[in-house]
């Protein structure tokens, strides 16, 4: 590889990055009727597909177990969601919206909309099968990634156990993007 090309992968894996960050950033300031937007995605889906066990719930969104929880705490909180444990097994628990959910997500049915339409809105169709395809791709590669980093993590200990002070091979030289 080129050192240009190195550098292309930098900017773009750094641009990743801050894309991500940044959407991470915005939508945390959002608070509808104090349900952050995480909390209206749980209150969605429950909506539509009935009560939900909430290991389901986390794995469905993307969610860790705390986030999870803490979402639900606030749902709750606000009247508009309730948990329970199931009957048969009393370490699962279900998450099901209430009246007063289902009230807020209809004043507030246009906010998912224009979240959507302010991201993906102006590009054309053409544009959002190219994004769809990358998005998918890019989830896809994320799958093993930590593994197969810390792989090779595990790889460079071993080399330089075996040959201290020596760079590992194949590693490319340090650029202004790389700022893990």
């Amino acid at each position: 590889m080129t050192d240009d090309e190195w550098e292309r992968l930098e900017e773009i894996d750094w641009l990743f990055r801050r894309m991500v960050r940044k959407f991470v950033k915005e939508r945390d300031k959002v608070s509808v009727e104090g349900v952050a937007l995480p909390g209206m995605l749980i209150l969605q889906k429950v909506n539509r597909d009935g009560e939900q066990k909430l290991g389901d719930l986390a794995e469905e969104l993307d969610l860790t177990s705390g986030a999870i929880t803490t979402l639900c705490d606030k749902l709750e909180n606000k009247g508009f969601a309730r948990r329970r444990r199931m009957e048969e097994d009393r370490r699962t628990v279900l998450l099901d919206i209430t009246s007063e959910g289902r009230a807020m997500l209809a004043r507030n049915r246009n906010v998912g909309q224009r979240c959507i339409t302010l991201l993906f809105g102006d590009f054309t169709g053409r544009e959002l099968e190219t994004q769809k395809e990358v998005f998918r791709n890019m989830a896809d590669r994320l799958e093993h990634f930590s593994e197969t980093v810390m792989e090779l993590v595990k790889e460079n200990a071993e080399q330089a156990m075996e040959k201290p002070g020596k760079r590992p091979d194949n590693s490319p030289p340090n650029n202004r993007f790389l700022n893990y």
